[in-house]
């Protein structure tokens, strides 16, 4: 096994079992380095291994810090509003801002991922999702108008979904989804609060 993997199973278990409690900062680069005999570049591997599995979060100019084990989970298996999801969070305080609600003409791409005719007249909403505060979610849908009619602002900072399938009366069969990285654009970093948008401001 890789040393970093080593080095990584050892935090990871240090912070699963509260050696290393949420909130604190985890031990300097050089501190790890002296810890496990190993190098600078070694020791970033196991911090960004613990990153990307939800361990710890790099705070710009701060060191990086242990992240509460109690998970905000959503659900990818299976179809789940974001509202439904919110009533599983419990004590986190979940709020949505509708910042638009218009009727587009389907752009050529638009159409071919609707499989719809070019110019069809298409929903197009964007909404932000706040979780305890932080902007963390920035969530723009496209529904084929003639499909999904009678859909404003007010219905968007509910449930779509609910809306859909208890005043509509439609079912949704199935939900395709399709996840990527993308670097974040000027829009991004003005609407939700992302570290490395507040740092460089």
């Amino acid at each position: 096994m890789p040393k970093y993997l080593n080095i990584y199973h050892e935090l990871a278990q240090r912070i699963q079992e509260g050696t290393l409690p949420a909130e604190t900062k985890l031990p300097s680069e050089t501190e790890l380095m002296h810890e496990f005999e190993a190098s600078r570049g070694t020791v970033r591997k196991a911090i960004d291994a613990l990153q990307e599995k939800g361990f710890v979060r790099k705070h710009q100019g701060k060191g990086v810090f242990v992240l509460s084990q109690e998970a905000i989970e959503f659900q990818f298996n299976g179809i789940v509003s974001f509202s439904e999801a919110h009533r599983r969070m419990g004590r986190h305080a979940v709020e949505t801002d509708v910042l638009s609600c218009e009727v587009l003409s389907a752009s050529p791409e638009l159409a071919s991922l609707l499989h719809v005719a070019q110019g069809t007249d298409v929903t197009r909403i964007e909404r932000i999702r706040q979780i305890d505060g932080e902007r963390v979610i920035r969530d723009i849908n496209h529904f084929v108008t003639a499909l999904v009619p009678g859909l404003t602002a007010d219905i968007a900072k509910g449930s779509i979904y609910h809306y859909i399938e208890e005043t509509l009366d439609r079912q949704i069969s199935y939900a395709k989804r399709k996840i990527e990285a993308r670097p974040a654009t000027r829009e991004d970093q003005e609407r939700l609060d992302l570290e490395d948008a507040r740092a460089s401001q």
